[in-house]
């Protein structure tokens, strides 16, 4: 259990942008050997794979409704890398303990995601694309910093993580009541005169 918050940061980056943390991931393991990141992540298919893919998410993040329909495919593949890369990071760990880490890491990454795709929603509601992209650039900060900071600061980095998921879920839900209070005002407003 002593990979579980290395898991949980990643699980939280992973639903935020998957191919960004496996590429952190993989480099860092590739270029100082870090002992708590499996091998199989920086092998070069796995990176090649990954920048491919990072620099579609990347493109696509910045496009006011491109965004949205990557993160709805995202939806499968968001939680899942998180759930493999929790279990890989569980190594040789019992079966229990590599059940445990998927969860985390899965389960994690599904709020993260949900976070995301939720807030690029109502970011996409503004007519300018200055939003998204401010947005776009924050998440990739906030996961290479993250992650970057979890390879030598595992439990710190977690707590960071923890914040932002319970801030991020704390926004959704207010602009979700926001949203919600906004519909119900213009449902109740009386039709013009003809």
């Amino acid at each position: 259990m002593d990979s579980l918050p290395l898991v949980f940061s990643s699980g939280w980056a992973s639903g935020i942008n998957a191919y960004l943390v496996v590429l952190v991931l993989g480099v860092s393991d590739r270029l100082h050997d870090v002992s708590q990141i499996p091998d199989v992540l920086h092998r070069w298919d796995v990176l090649a794979a990954a920048s491919f893919l990072y620099a579609m998410e990347f493109v696509a993040d910045k496009i006011p409704y491109v965004d949205s329909t990557w993160d709805v495919i995202s939806t499968a593949i968001r939680p899942t890398v998180g759930a493999v890369i929790g279990v890989l990071l569980a190594g040789d760990a019992t079966s229990l303990d590599q059940a445990v880490a998927g969860t985390v890491g899965g389960g994690t990454a599904l709020l993260s995601h949900l976070v995301k795709a939720g807030g690029r929603l109502a970011i996409n509601a503004s007519p300018e694309p200055v939003s998204n992209i401010g947005a776009s650039l924050a998440e990739d900060v906030a996961v290479f910093g993250v992650i970057a900071f979890a390879i030598d600061n595992p439990q710190a980095a977690a707590a960071i993580a923890g914040v932002l998921l319970l801030a991020g879920l704390v926004l959704l839900v207010v602009i979700g009541r926001a949203v919600r209070r906004g519909w119900r005002r213009w449902k109740k407003r009386d039709p013009a005169p003809a």
